[in-house]
């Protein structure tokens, strides 16, 4: 979520882009207690209710304590209901060192309390965890075009305890020298702060799941990981994980353009190209080998590993379809969003101030979160100027806005594997519950990429996907946006299941969800579908 012009380097995984438990959680059990619990107490329940009014705070909250009353957070801005239990400020990465601190939204679960938090990451890198709290899965939203923020009927709050992290070093109002050169610099730094922030809530021996999206497809693994590598299920009890359109593998050749030709020729009645540029493309796909890769290795079970193509791999003109098709739809609908690709004209206003060269920012409109009013009800740093993707590296020799620089991944600065290599195949074999997904209307990431990544990955003593994925996600609950605010004016008829809405697939402690109609950021797009999605990652359903 960074300049288009970022998109040959920086922004190709960005936002809006987280052991005994393999005895422990077996995918294909029967629902345990607890899920059946939460099924019939929060799914039917909770989520149709307004929200109670409260006095201030909950006094009786198990969270609130002498250490965690300062993090209280009793109301925001231009949000005119009841906000719930909330907490957020700054919390050190060493307990003994204020200096370094990352900025977390933490609101407990709504209804009976529950034995588990789910941590959510945006990517970038350096793109702020707010927008997924504000525009995503948090308890209200606040969407681009909209007069102002309304309660999310499908928060990720009606099923966990939700914990929002502005990281690494550097995003948001996270402070503190930049000093990561990798992936596993940034995940022990995490764990750090987690530890501190459970000590302070006093948590012990919840069941943890880490989810993100986009560059967070980086961060969710090896944060995850370096869980597990802690061998301590007080602190860090690891049950599962979720990444949405995630960088996982070669992502600007397997994920962009191996697959940029057919996503055009499976979208052309959206992007609107012309005969002779259609065949253009085509033959680039083939003199460039694009299209025999995916013809050899997008298949089930893959014949072996894809060949190692990024270190040597570079944008040339000639063999650029992904930018040729970037430009070009720009052209045809200059309102045209790579995140999704059905977008029209008018560009909305954004309260986020969505960092991308369309941004539309009316006179008189600010960023929310760099309001000070907004700042003080959150208790963040004024002197920190917010934005949603930050314009320095939050890696050390990585790429500032408008740069471009070949260092490593994307050109960040991050010098990690990708995570197929070794991290996300031990989440996987650690808890057998770790769901991947990608929403088909994303072409900075795109749907065929992710799965041509994950069947250059090795797990569970084997590679890749043995079976095609075909089974449909049907979302056959109620709608309970419509039936709970367009019934208000009348609407009727607009409250029943939402049909088949994607695909999913699970081997070996792997659950893979293409999503049908939805853009990079799903929880936003398809609310409806990533309910379901957190819903299986909980064990609160055995299927999507």
């Amino acid at each position: 979520m960074l300049p288009r012009g970022l998109y040959a380097a920086l922004a190709v995984c960005t936002l809006a882009f987280n052991v005994v438990a393999a005895l422990r959680r077996p995918h294909l059990e029967s629902a345990s207690k607890r899920g059946q619990e939460r099924a019939r107490d929060r799914v039917q329940d909770a989520t149709r209710k307004k929200f109670s009014p409260r006095q201030s705070y909950n006094s009786s909250s198990p969270f609130l304590n002498n250490a965690t009353q300062k993090y209280v957070v009793d109301s925001l801005p231009d949000v005119n209901f009841d906000i719930g239990e909330m907490y957020s400020g700054l919390m050190p990465i060493d307990a003994s060192n204020s200096s370094r601190a990352l900025f977390f939204i933490f609101q407990p679960i709504v209804g009976a309390p529950s034995d588990d938090i789910t941590i959510w990451l945006n990517g970038g890198p350096g793109c702020s965890s707010l927008d997924g709290f504000f525009q995503e899965n948090g308890r209200f939203l606040w969407q681009p075009g909209t007069f102002a923020p309304i309660e999310n009927s499908y928060s990720w709050v009606n099923l966990t305890n939700m914990l929002w992290v502005e990281q690494p070093v550097g995003t948001g109002f996270s402070i503190g020298d930049i000093t990561a050169t990798s992936e596993e610099e940034i995940a022990q730094d995490f764990i750090k702060f987690f530890k501190n922030f459970e000590t302070t809530f006093g948590i012990k021996n919840f069941k943890i799941y880490v989810t993100g999206e986009s560059y967070a497809g980086r961060y969710v693994p090896y944060i995850s990981a370096a869980m597990l590598d802690q061998n301590d299920t007080t602190y860090y009890d690891l049950s599962g994980a979720l990444v949405y359109d995630p960088c996982i593998g070669q992502f600007d050749y397997t994920q962009e353009e191996a697959v940029a030709v057919p996503y055009v020729q499976a979208n052309n009645n959206l992007l609107n190209f012309n005969a002779s540029f259609l065949a253009q493309l085509e033959s680039l796909d083939e003199s460039c080998g694009y299209a025999t890769l995916r013809e050899k290795y997008l298949t089930f079970p893959p014949p072996g590993n894809q060949p190692s193509v990024y270190f040597n791999y570079t944008r040339e003109a000639n063999c650029d379809v992904f930018d040729m098709i970037d430009n070009a739809a720009l052209e045809v609908n200059p309102c045209f969003d790579i995140y999704e690709v059905n977008q029209q004209c008018p560009l909305l206003w954004d309260v986020l101030s969505f960092p991308t060269q369309l941004v539309y920012t009316p006179d008189g409109a600010s960023t929310y979160f760099n309001r000070s009013d907004v700042k003080a009800a959150l208790h963040a740093p004024q002197y920190v100027d917010w934005m949603l993707c930050t314009n320095q590296a939050v890696f050390v020799g990585g790429a500032k806005a408008g740069t471009y620089y070949t260092g490593g991944p994307e050109g960040s600065g991050d010098l990690s594997a990708d995570p197929i290599q070794k991290v996300l195949p031990q989440v996987i074999e650690a808890t057998n519950r770790v769901l991947v997904g990608n929403g088909d209307f994303d072409m900075i990431i795109i749907t065929n990429g992710t799965l041509m990544a994950i069947q250059n990955m090795t797990w569970n003593g084997q590679l890749g996907f043995q079976t095609q994925p075909n089974t449909p996600i049907d979302i056959a609950t109620p709608d309970l946006i419509y039936s709970g605010v367009f019934a208000q004016n009348g609407a009727t008829g607009l409250d029943g299941p939402q049909g088949i809405m994607g695909v999913q697939h699970y081997e070996r402690g792997l659950m893979w969800a293409e999503t049908y109609q939805s853009g990079h950021m799903q929880p936003e797009f398809q609310p409806r579908v990533a309910y379901r999605h957190l819903q299986w990652l909980l064990g609160i359903v055995d299927t999507l």
